[in-house]
């Protein structure tokens, strides 16, 4: 199963790569792969470290688990493979950025053009069967994850964390907030958006805070 994943992340990510945790998640992800229909496809699991390098990394959104529909994941959290449908959190991603920052929705759900800004879109899970939510969790991806959210708030200066709803908000407990800036809010799912997703204006506060400190702000 061949993977893409940026040199700067794996030299980072290696010590990772060599723990038994791991080599027992890969065991398992392959496994997975040749018994059951798994998203996103092979090469794309690491599509969110190969887009976006660590040294270009600026903002980290973080997501729960891949879409498990057909054709959706792409190794991106809430993005989607251009000519899906936008799932639903994602059209209200997209309306927020609308009534924060003026951008009309586009025509794609596909969020590559954020990652090759230097956003991190980043899910906990990194992969999902077919059809059934969740069920990849519990098996060495979170404590991963863990690990990259850790590693970017001890080694960087200056990043906004991202962080919606309870589940994210919880993973990202270990970042430095005396370094970084953590924006929090309810998640953008249908079942939560109006409990505070929106009007929180994440992604003007985000620039507002890059300008602040002498960054590129991100093109949303």
């Amino acid at each position: 199963m061949e993977v893409k994943i940026a040199q700067s992340w794996k030299e980072r990510l290696n010590p990772q790569f060599q723990k038994p945790y791991f080599e027992n998640l890969v065991h398992f992800v392959r496994s997975e792969y040749k018994k059951f229909t798994v998203y996103p496809p092979g090469r794309e699991i690491f599509s969110a470290f190969d887009r976006c390098c660590f040294d270009n990394v600026k903002v980290v959104i973080i997501g729960q688990d891949p879409y498990h529909g057909p054709g959706q994941a792409n190794g991106l959290c809430f993005s989607v493979h251009d000519g899906i449908r936008k799932p639903p959190s994602l059209l209200n991603i997209f309306k927020e950025l609308k009534d924060d920052v003026g951008s009309e929705i586009p025509g794609s759900g596909n969020l590559e053009r954020w990652a090759d800004q230097g956003v991190l879109l980043l899910n906990a899970t990194l992969t999902v069967r077919a059809n059934t939510a969740g069920s990849h969790q519990n098996k060495g991806w979170e404590q991963f994850t863990d690990s990259v959210i850790e590693l970017i708030s001890r080694e960087k200066e200056g990043i906004v964390f991202i962080l919606w709803g309870s589940y994210a908000q919880k993973k990202g407990q270990v970042i430095d907030t005396s370094k970084h800036f953590v924006i929090q809010s309810a998640h953008p799912s249908p079942f939560a958006a109006d409990r505070g997703f929106f009007g929180s204006r994440p992604f003007s506060r985000t620039n507002e805070y890059l300008k602040n400190i002498g960054k590129t702000e991100i093109d949303w």
